[in-house]
């Protein structure tokens, strides 16, 4: 008897590993890393961070917020329709399949896969899958209300993940300017995987797999079910820093989040509002890509060569840069005494005296410091800072 329970547990697992959506976000990370590493090479002949960084970071980040789905989900009782679970997933695996990231928000994915259940209706009233058919789907009603709260909740999530983690480890590179010189441009390309506990009506996967959590209501039956839920976000910046643009836009995707929300709760009482939040947030993330996109290219560069030093582009994690502090945009002056203007001047500069390199720094505030780090055996000989050629 524990036996079988365990093979079914074990092949209960196995509906979530080998999902699909699950393998495709695995592979589609591991490809996020090796364009970066070769992005990064290509203009400054190192890599920023490992090529597995992204593959790392994928669940690391957004667990918590995963339980968090799962716990206001399940909690509160949003059933889902299983053929409107499906067609999310199916969308989100297309969309991976772009590697455009542009448009792997949620709320596409739920927007998608309601609509889609409304044309089945109209042209394909007759479609039947496994005992599904559209025309059983309330979509004036618990389906709107249902698609609209969690779409509200997904955008909030992806708010908070961008704010949060955006501009975390953003990947530097070279752009060629209109003066024929080469300036510093910004790009982050990040999925997250929520595996988020769904409840969905019926005893659909109970059939086939007889110790699947699942739970009866008067005479309905309710089955859990795990689902990886992807986020994406990519951006390309050059007329701000990472840390200062990023959560701009992951504040405004959350007050997004928010009026999807509130709507989505609103329908409780008029369903006909879970469509117009669906609506308003697809929209509303629409517009927000194309004028941060459309602002972008049309501004200036603000980290940019400067005749009065060295800019830096980038910084290694952990190298002796890293622990100096220097920051992308700053300008450096001197190296141990000697005054230098390009990258040649500054790597000689610093084998003067490699073991303890003093520099003079022009800081984003305009501001001049003189910082002085020991260099040990180990560490990186070029401190580890990527500088504007």
């Amino acid at each position: 008897m524990v036996k079988d329970v365990l093979l079914e547990v074990l092949t209960a697992a196995s509906l979530f590993f080998l999902n699909p959506l699950f393998v495709a976000t695995l592979i589609a990370a591991v490809f996020l890393g090796y364009f970066r590493v070769k992005r990064e090479r290509r203009s400054f002949r190192v890599r920023l961070m490992p090529g597995f960084t992204e593959l790392k970071r994928l669940f690391s980040e957004s667990w918590p917020y995963a339980i968090i789905l799962s716990i206001i989900i399940s909690g509160v009782g949003l059933v889902v329709d299983s053929g409107w679970l499906v067609l999310f997933c199916i969308a989100a695996f297309v969309g991976l399949l772009f590697f455009n990231y542009k448009i792997m928000s949620p709320i596409y994915f739920v927007t998608m896969a309601y609509f889609t259940i409304f044309f089945m209706e109209r042209y394909l009233s007759d479609f039947v899958y496994r005992g599904w058919s559209p025309t059983n789907v309330d979509l004036f009603g618990d389906l709107a209300v249902t698609a609209a709260i969690i779409a509200g909740l997904l955008l909030v999530v992806e708010g908070v993940l961008v704010s949060r983690y955006g501009d975390r480890d953003t990947s530097p590179f070279l752009k060629k300017t209109k003066r024929g010189l080469y300036a510093t441009v910004f790009k982050t390309k990040r999925l997250w995987l929520l595996p988020v506990l769904f409840i969905i009506p019926g005893d659909l996967i109970p059939v086939y797999l007889p110790y699947w959590p699942q739970f009866t209501l008067g005479e309905a039956a309710f089955t859990f079910i795990p689902i990886p839920l992807i986020i994406g976000f990519s951006q390309v910046i050059r007329s701000s820093y990472p840390n200062i643009a990023f959560p701009k836009i992951g504040r405004s995707v959350l007050t997004i989040g928010v009026i999807v929300l509130a709507l989505g709760v609103s329908s409780i009482w008029l369903p006909i509002l879970g469509v117009t939040a669906l609506l308003i947030g697809v929209v509303g993330r629409l517009v927000l890509s194309i004028v941060v996109s459309i602002r972008e290219r049309g501004s200036v560069f603000i980290v940019a060569p400067k005749s009065t030093g060295v800019v830096i582009a980038g910084i290694l994690p952990d190298s002796p840069g890293d622990k100096m502090g220097l920051l992308p945009g700053e300008c450096i002056r001197s190296v141990n005494g000697l005054e230098v203007t390009n990258e040649k001047e500054l790597y000689d500069a610093i084998q003067i005296n490699a073991a303890h390199c003093r520099l003079q720094v022009l800081g984003r505030d305009g501001e001049v410091r003189l910082m002085q780090q020991v260099i040990y055996r180990h560490d990186h000989h070029r401190l580890g800072i990527l500088v504007i050629r």
